[in-house]
């Protein structure tokens, strides 16, 4: 029986395609690659074969657009593996609660356990002032410290339980003086003031030294301070101030404040502090309306009774405006309200979201990081800032800071026991403040976090006018009795400007969408093609493959002896050295096929070859 003719490009007889095939050569191979892909362009390597400078030229354009779209690829990888972000901002209108208000008294109170040291240390900075700028300087501290020892007879605190402790074993240091420090290039309006610091050995030794006297005199202040006021026991309980010394009229929302809307701590340097709303879970701070008569209104007492004129050099009074179960950092945060004066302050809410993970590293609550917080509050940035310089100062230093709270079982610094703790200190707030110790690395920003955006006016108040009638109106209510003429008194009136909140949200810059879609317009753009051209050069690649792996395979099999078919022993079609396909014996209803080269096979040929068929 004789084969069919062949029809088509190919040579071939039609037969009927099998399950798997593979082709007999590798020209083959690329040659029908080359005409049925939906890659523009390959099928000119093809046609253009009698053309030896077409086919060039199109093999190094379709090169070069090759090369051009992986190096498209490779920039959209990289950026996308940097992770950039992108801030999108939305308006919240939804129901929110006023935010928790701390104002503190600027005005420090004595412990009367350590009222001596606390003289000696003020004896001290008057000798220094005298001998930085001579005898008038010193002269107006010194009444200070007449008068504050007069009044300190019934104002210093008093601690009954502690009444027989005494710190007489303790005595300031000497060897920390203030010292002038001239530059000859500078000349003498330039020179530095500061005072010397070593380390346990007396070598390595630094100064703390600042341009102006004024920064100079209260870092020395503060850190003998520091020293003396390490000496109370840890168990000391707070001083309570009543809460009419600082606050004379409270109201939020037209109505009186009540007793439990604010909570009462000392600080060691801004003095009594009260934080109204503070837990943010009563609805009588819920938030109805924005406007001045909806806020809070304040009229607060700032005189200042100089108990310790060397700590705060601030009239007035502190406020800080925070989130709820948020510790306040007043030292880092906040504002001043000044004496005399009616300040409105308007507040506007902005949340802020963060991604986290690969873009950029966030905490929700604080308990994934390796810092263990020494605040009773939720997590924020310098609370774990705060508690991991603690422990660092525990842990290469011996002792703790004193204006940050203690770990178990540590100490706070006292040069009596750790003479060379201050050098130790500052070198390490100094590798702290140079984002050179690894705080920064163990504390991330929290995911969300509320801020607010303030605004403020200000005015005179009580005018020349009114202070009369209101001292009175003071002074009948709340026992107000001094008569100095609005120094002592200020009015601050905290409010929301908008009820809707701006919220930022950090959204990728490059998605898994965003990459696909912009490697397919690549792709697209280069060759005209499609996701099934990925999956046909795929497969280009598979077929090289196993007909590498086939040819290997032919290769190592042994082949038959004389007495043989002829025939290789291979199950796979054995190649002539033309490339075409020869018969197998017995494959009777196989038709004789083109190699695929796009040679055809003379028709004397296919006939001899049909006839073999038949015989086998």
């Amino acid at each position: 029986m004789e084969p069919e003719l062949p029809e088509g490009e190919g040579g071939g007889e039609a037969a009927e395609e099998g399950l798997i095939e593979f082709y007999g050569s590798f020209k083959e191979m690329f040659e029908f690659f080359c005409k049925n892909t939906t890659i523009h362009g390959t099928i000119r390597l093809v046609c253009s074969g009698r053309n030896r400078m077409k086919t060039a030229f199109w093999t190094l354009l379709l090169l070069a657009s090759l090369g051009m779209l992986y190096w498209q690829f490779a920039l959209m990888l990289s950026q996308f593996w940097a992770y950039p972000v992108v801030l999108t901002m939305s308006m919240d209108s939804e129901p929110k609660m006023f935010p928790a208000v701390t104002i503190c008294n600027l005005d420090p109170s004595r412990f009367e356990l350590v009222s001596e040291q606390l003289e000696q240390l003020e004896r001290m900075a008057e000798e220094s002032l005298t001998f930085l700028y001579g005898p008038k300087a010193s002269a107006r501290l010194s009444q200070l410290r007449d008068r504050n020892r007069d009044r300190d007879k019934d104002g210093a605190i008093r601690v009954q339980a502690w009444a027989n402790l005494s710190s007489a074993g303790f005595r300031l240091s000497h060897n920390f003086s203030l010292v002038r420090m001239w530059d000859p290039r500078a000349g003498e309006k330039h020179s530095r003031v500061g005072f010397r610091l070593c380390n346990s050995t007396g070598g390595n030794c630094f100064y703390t030294s600042h341009p102006s006297g004024m920064d100079a005199l209260l870092e020395w202040f503060r850190f003998h301070y520091m020293n003396v006021m390490a000496q109370l026991p840890p168990g000391l309980p707070q001083h309570q101030q009543h809460f009419q010394d600082l606050v004379y009229s409270c109201q939020y929302d037209g109505e009186p404040c009540r007793p439990s809307d604010h909570v009462h701590f000392h600080h060691p340097v801004f003095g009594s502090c009260y934080t109204f709303n503070s837990k943010g879970t009563d609805p009588f701070w819920a938030a109805t309306k924005p406007g001045i008569p909806y806020g809070l209104s304040l009229i607060l007492r700032a005189e200042q009774k100089e108990h310790l004129p060397l700590l705060s050099t601030v009239a007035g009074v502190k406020v800080m405006i925070h989130s709820h179960n948020q510790t306040p950092f007043l030292e880092h945060e906040g504002f001043h309200i000044r004496p005399g004066i009616a300040t409105t302050i308007g507040i506007r809410q902005d949340q802020v979201n963060r991604l986290g993970g690969n873009y950029g590293r966030c905490t929700t609550d604080g308990a994934d990081v390796a810092v263990e917080l020494l605040y009773n509050n939720s997590y924020t940035l310098q609370a774990c800032l705060h508690s991991c310089f603690q422990r660092a100062m525990v842990q290469r230093c011996g002792c703790g800071y004193f204006y940050y709270p203690l770990p178990a079982g540590a100490r706070y610094c006292d040069y009596s026991r750790q003479p060379a703790w201050g050098h130790c200190f500052y070198q390490l707030y100094s590798r702290l403040r140079n984002h050179r110790l690894d705080c920064f690395q163990h504390c991330p920003k929290p995911c969300r976090e509320s801020l607010y955006k303030v605004s403020a006016g200000t005015a005179k108040w009580p005018s020349a006018k009114s202070q009369d009638w209101v001292r009175q109106a003071l002074r009948h209510q709340n026992g107000y009795n001094s008569s100095s003429s609005r120094r002592d008194i200020a009015k601050v009136t905290i409010f929301y400007r908008q009820l809707s909140s701006q919220a930022v949200h950090e959204a990728p810059l490059l998605s898994e969408n965003l990459l696909l879609s912009s490697m397919g317009s690549q792709w697209s753009l280069w060759f005209g093609s499609s996701v099934l051209s990925v999956v046909e050069m795929l497969e280009l690649l598979l077929d090289t493959l196993v007909l590498s792996l086939l040819f290997c395979l032919q290769r190592l099999r042994p082949r038959r002896g004389p007495g043989g078919s002829g025939a290789t022993a291979s199950a796979r079609p054995a190649l002539g050295s033309a490339g075409e396909r020869r018969p197998e014996p017995g494959s009777g209803q196989r038709g004789a096929r083109d190699a695929g080269l796009g040679r055809q096979l003379e028709l004397g040929q296919q006939l001899e070859l049909g006839q073999q068929l038949e015989l086998g």
